[in-house]
């Protein structure tokens, strides 16, 4: 098994994750100190992806990836090379994490379930929704789907799930996931998004309730999920996955903050969750909460 860890997106090289990675490697006495940059283009053929993975299990000087942006189609063309997924890689159709174990078993575990939870607990009050308040979530591709997943199983469920998404597979295949695995949940609502029902979704929601950009839209290209003169609910709590990028949805939300007495997040913190989880599976180190924040701070002066 080799020491190098790569990283799979489609910029990696504009992440503030390749200046971070060498102190968090000093920090954690990784045995390297560098990050592997792979990227693809958001329309990589499924030929790509399994040549991808077939470098990564075959290169006797890599230890494992994180995948970004390309989890989902990742699953769908390369889930056949892996000989461990984990439940939640198979359920979601996702792979966030690939390791390489004793004697070359290539696993794909699917951490957004698990890190969204993490900064979602963060913010967000143990008993905010009480069955009253929506969650409304911009985007049904993985991202959306594992906060859909969370959200099922925290004791303090919304009154509803709103998926929102352009294209309707997608939010088809969050409902099958989501109901297949929470039948009991609370109930969920799949809208195809044009600009006059979107804004009429997050502008009806109750006054507290959460609202989420999870499409990639202000990161991987420009564009905010909220069309132009979208109302935030009253006291709603806005969170933006993204921490870098164009940011149009964060900067809606933080317009209206005052007026309409938003709570705003960005993705800084959901970003490391996602990092510091996926270099626990790669290496096999433990992380718990104060590592977790003191790698935080080290990455603070390299956030951008």
């Amino acid at each position: 098994m080799g020491n190098d860890m790569a990283f799979v997106g489609v910029t990696t090289g504009s992440s503030s994750i390749m200046k971070v990675f060498p102190r968090w490697a000093e920090i954690l006495g990784l045995p390297t100190r560098e990050l592997v940059g792979i990227d693809l283009p958001l329309d990589a053929s499924a030929a790509q992806y399994r040549e991808t993975v077939t470098r990564l299990r075959d290169d006797p000087q890599m230890r494992g990836a994180l995948v970004t942006t390309h989890k989902m189609v990742l699953f769908e063309a390369a889930h056949s090379l892996f000989d461990h997924l984990d439940d939640f890689a198979r359920a979601c159709g996702e792979i966030s994490s690939i390791s390489l174990g004793e004697g070359g078993e290539l696993r794909g575990h699917a951490k957004d379930p698990l890190t969204v939870g993490l900064a979602l607990e963060e913010f967000l009050p143990q008993h905010h929704f009480a069955g009253t308040r929506d969650a409304i979530i911009l985007g049904a591709g993985g991202a959306g789907l594992a906060l859909a997943w969370r959200l099922q199983e925290r004791i303090d469920r919304p009154r509803r799930i709103v998926a929102v998404d352009p294209r309707s597979d997608r939010l088809a295949h969050l409902e099958e996931v989501v109901s297949s695995h929470h039948p009991d949940g609370p109930e969920l609502v799949l809208l195809q998004a044009d600009d006059e029902s979107v804004k009429k979704v997050i502008g009806d929601a109750p006054s507290g309730s959460l609202v989420v950009n999870s499409s990639g839209l202000g990161k991987d290209r420009p564009g905010s999920p909220a069309p132009e003169g979208t109302v935030f609910p009253a006291e709603a709590y806005v969170w933006e996955f993204n921490y870098r990028g164009t940011l149009e949805f964060l900067r809606q939300a933080e317009q209206q903050s005052g007026s309409r007495s938003l709570t705003v997040i960005d993705g800084w913190r959901y970003f490391i969750h996602g990092w510091t989880q996926v270099i626990s599976e790669v290496f096999g180190i433990a992380m718990p909460a104060d590592v977790v924040d003191d790698l935080s701070r080290a990455a603070e002066d390299a956030r951008s």
